[in-house]
């Protein structure tokens, strides 16, 4: 994906006929790279990069777009022309023998391409006719013209052939980069460059706070639109690398989450994070922000996933071999080609600087998941300001590549919710670490201070460094506040001691409730036994009044006949 600004650029209005640079970047400022068929200047101060611009212009021509080229210079000679351009990555010679491309050096020769006696320059249109016509030019640079100026007996003869010598390369249908020395009040030394020519590109090269920044800016374009801001560069072993100050947002976003490798964490954040979001780590020196964000990539690797650790502080290996202490072994994934950890000191680049190299690791690496550890330390030496500006341009270009980002930033020994560069707005989950002391120790607890788009816990938890990795743990609330460490251990042990003395008095209450019901059960048993005995004692005692009832009955009727008998007689 490319870096586009975000111009608005009416391509009906805009038909002129360009000719792509193939610099990273430039094309997008241009809106397709330089007008074809006509003159561009490039101009700047000494060591600005005007050659190397040149010198990209034509290779990738070559490379990209099968344009030949010539290059003839006024200041450098063919070999050392050749050797710049392989610190770009780019093989002059190679372009040479394959038919391509005309090197050519005009060092020492500029009287020789003067028509004697009438200051013209008949001579350097003879010499590109035969170099532009000996590989089918397409494309010419001419470097430094200033040289070739300084034959010329006065200004008005460098205006009338510079501009009959731009007039005979666009009567060629040439694209034509002419580059030039910076003037002390103009664009250019002479001045007269930059009016005839189409095309005004000017370059810098400025120390502030004792770094070195590169920044470039498009001053003309005639019949086309273009970004008129000054944009940083950098120049790179694969060629410059413009740098656009904003960059367009992802047309979707994802619903996807992804796990930062703790399972806990995750459950706080409602399921993790989202995929192409931003997450910041903030706290103070020591509370594990780094070990956070490791665990996190390392989470990616795990998935099958790229990362990308670019640290601004501690040295890879030092990294290495500190998350081996928490039991995070990163070389495995760094030999399948998973994870690349690199290290880049602030302190001895430019923000821009900064800024192209992620830009390079991104393309390099296709990372999934992008840690940049310790963003304060882009504070160090610079204007206020300037820090939260290149993090934000981080944000934003992470973004725009829907790549999953997880910053850590220092806060002071408070704790409070404010870092050392202003991101807070800019990302979509916060999460901070903070020490407490209490007891005569040092602990960690770690908030989820918000998630954009997702519901999260408010619970508070510790936050541990294990052998075995970085764990969450619940912590107590006590008349104090939250209790930690030692005392969190201590008032575990108490509530452990008091569960298994709950369970042994619910056991001795189940013992007591079994004996009590054995006990009920043999006294039912015992009146069961004398309640049967007394039914049984009633019965037989009512067995034994209705058999003697029955005698008596038997008795009486016996009676009964013998008074009877004894009335008869």
């Amino acid at each position: 994906m490319g870096l586009w600004p975000t111009y608005a650029h009416d391509e009906a209005s805009d038909a002129l006929p360009k000719a792509p640079t193939g610099i990273s970047g430039f094309d997008d400022i241009t809106f397709g790279g330089l007008p074809r068929g006509r003159a561009t200047v490039v101009t700047g101060a000494a060591g600005a990069g005007k050659s190397m611009f040149a010198v990209e212009f034509l290779a990738r021509g070559v490379l990209d777009h099968d344009e030949p080229g010539v290059l003839l210079s006024f200041e450098e000679s063919s070999e050392e022309l050749v050797a710049n351009a392989g610190s770009l990555g780019f093989d002059l010679d190679a372009m040479c023998a394959d038919g391509a491309l005309v090197v050519d050096s005009a060092v020492g020769q500029t009287d020789d391409l003067l028509q004697s006696g009438q200051f013209d320059l008949e001579g350097l249109f003879l010499r590109l006719k035969a170099s532009i016509e000996a590989v089918g030019a397409r494309r010419v640079v001419l470097d430094t013209v200033e040289t070739l100026f300084a034959t010329l007996p006065d200004e008005i003869a460098v205006r009338r052939e510079f501009g009959r010598l731009l007039r005979w390369l666009k009567g060629q249908d040439l694209t034509v980069v002419v580059t030039a020395e910076k003037g002390e009040r103009r664009l250019t030394r002479h001045g007269v460059e930059e009016y005839v020519s189409d095309c005004v590109v000017v370059l810098d090269h400025r120390i502030d706070d004792e770094v070195a920044t590169r920044r470039m800016r498009v001053a003309k374009y005639r019949g086309s639109q273009h970004g008129t801001n000054e944009f940083p560069f950098l120049i790179t072993g694969r060629g410059l690398v413009v740098m656009p100050l904003h960059q367009v947002d992802p047309e979707a976003v994802s619903d996807e989450r992804i796990g930062l490798g703790i399972p806990a964490l995750d459950e706080m954040l409602g399921g993790g994070v989202f995929r192409g979001s931003t997450t910041m780590i903030s706290g103070s020196a020591g509370t594990g922000k780094t070990t956070i964000a490791v665990t996190a990539a390392d989470a990616a690797c795990t998935r099958g996933e790229r990362a990308l650790f670019l640290s601004l502080e501690e040295p890879a290996g030092q990294i290495l071999r500190n998350m081996r202490s928490v039991g995070v072994d990163l070389d495995r994934w760094r030999t399948e080609g998973l994870l690349r950890v690199e290290h880049l000191r602030p302190a001895t680049m430019g923000l821009e600087e900064h800024l192209a190299a992620l830009h390079l690791m991104l393309d390099e690496h296709r990372p999934d998941v992008v840690v940049i550890d310790a963003v304060g330390s882009l504070n160090r030496g610079v204007a206020a300001g300037a820090s939260a500006s290149v993090v934000a341009r981080d944000i934003a270009l992470l973004r725009s590549r829907g790549v999953t980002a997880v910053l850590t930033a220092l806060t002071d020994e408070a704790g409070v919710e404010i870092t050392e560069v202003s991101a807070s707005s800019l990302v979509d989950a916060w999460l901070l670490l903070r020490n407490v002391e209490a007891d005569g120790e040092r602990n960690r607890l770690l908030y989820a201070i918000k998630n954009r788009g997702s519901a999260h816990s408010n619970q508070v938890r510790e936050f541990l460094l294990t052998e075995h990795g970085p764990e969450l743990v619940d912590v107590f609330v006590g008349p104090d506040g939250v209790v930690t460490g030692s005392r969190r251990e201590l008032q575990e042990e108490e509530e452990r001691r008091r569960e298994r003395a709950r369970r042994a008095e619910h056991a001795r209450l189940d013992a007591e409730l079994e004996r009590r019901r054995a006990e009920v059960e043999a006294q039912v048993a015992s009146l069961r036994r004398q309640l049967e005995a007394e039914v049984a004692a009633v019965a037989a005692r009512a067995d034994t009044e209705a058999a003697s009832a029955v005698a008596v009955a038997r008795d009486r009727a016996a009676a009964a006949r013998r008074r009877s008998g004894d009335g008869t007689s």
